[in-house]
């Protein structure tokens, strides 16, 4: 008589597959998020006025502004063309990242189903 219930039936194997082929995925996202934190992002704003740099790990490493852009009676807008480049260049990590785990996870959006990786 067969049994019932359990994990008879070869299901070990397939769970040892399962956690093998997860484990290799932690790592494949582990290396891209290494590679990832690595590469430098770039965006202007006010016409090229302000260029700000960023980091994979979202640190800004580099501000340029052009010197005809510094008007003392209106640093207001200096301001807000700064803040513009830099949300453009973290919007730019942002998408490249989810671009990058996205092809790994299949488009799981990193959950793995609940695994949490």
């Amino acid at each position: 008589m067969a049994k019932r219930g359990g994990f008879g039936g070869g299901m070990p194997g397939n769970m040892g597959n399962l956690m093998k082929q997860a484990q290799k995925m932690q790592k494949q996202m582990a290396e891209q998020q290494a590679a990832l934190e690595e590469k430098e992002y770039t965006a202007k704003a006010g016409g090229g006025a302000v260029e700000v740099t960023i980091n994979g790990k979202r640190e800004v490493t580099k501000v340029t502004i052009d010197p005809d852009a510094v008007d003392p009676e209106d640093v207001e807008i200096l301001e807000d063309t700064i803040m513009a480049a830099v949300n453009e260049a973290l919007r730019a990590v942002e998408e490249d990242a989810s671009r990058v785990m996205g092809s790994l996870t299949g488009g799981l959006g990193g959950s793995l189903g609940g695994f949490g990786f």
